[in-house]
């Protein structure tokens, strides 16, 4: 057994549906992967090439709650589908992807805005806006076996009960393959690597004591408070 300097942390784990936990390697997220959401970010999605940031494994929180974060004013929610990687490699057939999908879940990309928009403007990476501690609630994982790919389905977020985010999966500009093998080329995946999908529009600010209820067809609610 390793002789570490110091007690190593837990690994980071998503729970599964039914029981059980999946260890999380690397936590991948698209930007601006639904058209409507390109364009109210001043974007436009026609011309523009997938790309990608991480946020940290440790980000991901099942808990059901989301403190609010420090240093931000502007704190936005994105509902997301998340997918979970079971094998991996590189160069990935388009063809051969969605047999390395292990499930899919929902999960929420938590956002401050304004510290994003300020990296933006400068020319700097996103972590400060992206990758801060609890950023990224997520809800159980079904496994493929029981849900069947996942390429359409009403995706949505309600905020203390009404809709502020909704669309279809099939709206996604690129799809869960192309994302697969698009981000083989550049990295090597591998099983435990997760892909936060992209989000539809209508994404907008959250305040302490807001009840955000974000939901996939087929793979249920998660319900996740303000704090």
């Amino acid at each position: 057994m390793p002789d570490y300097a110091i007690t190593p942390p837990p690994p980071p784990t998503i729970p599964v549906r039914g029981g059980g936990a999946f260890p999380v390697r690397r936590v991948y997220c698209i930007g601006r992967n639904y058209a409507a959401h390109a364009i109210e970010m001043g974007h436009d999605p026609d011309r523009e090439p997938p790309f990608f940031f991480q946020k940290n494994p440790d980000n991901l929180d099942p808990s059901g709650t989301f403190p609010y974060p420090a240093k931000s004013e502007d704190v936005h929610h994105e509902v997301e589908l998340l997918v979970a990687l079971g094998t991996g490699g590189r160069d990935i057939a388009v063809a051969d992807a969605l047999s390395h999908v292990w499930g899919y879940g929902i999960c929420l990309d938590m956002t401050r805005r304004d510290l994003q928009g300020t990296a933006k403007k400068m020319g700097r990476p996103w972590e400060i806006g992206k990758a801060f501690e609890r950023s990224a609630p997520v809800g159980p994982l079904h496994p493929v076996a029981g849900t069947g790919p996942l390429a359409e389905g009403r995706i949505e977020l309600r905020v203390n009960g009404a809709v502020t985010q909704a669309g279809d999966l099939n709206q996604m500009i690129w799809k869960v393959p192309e994302m697969i093998a698009y981000l083989s080329e550049y990295f090597e995946l591998a099983a435990g690597d997760v892909i936060m999908s992209g989000t539809p529009s209508g994404v907008g600010p959250v305040a302490r004591g807001d009840v955000m209820a974000a939901s996939i067809e087929g793979l249920g609610t998660l319900d996740v408070t303000v704090t």
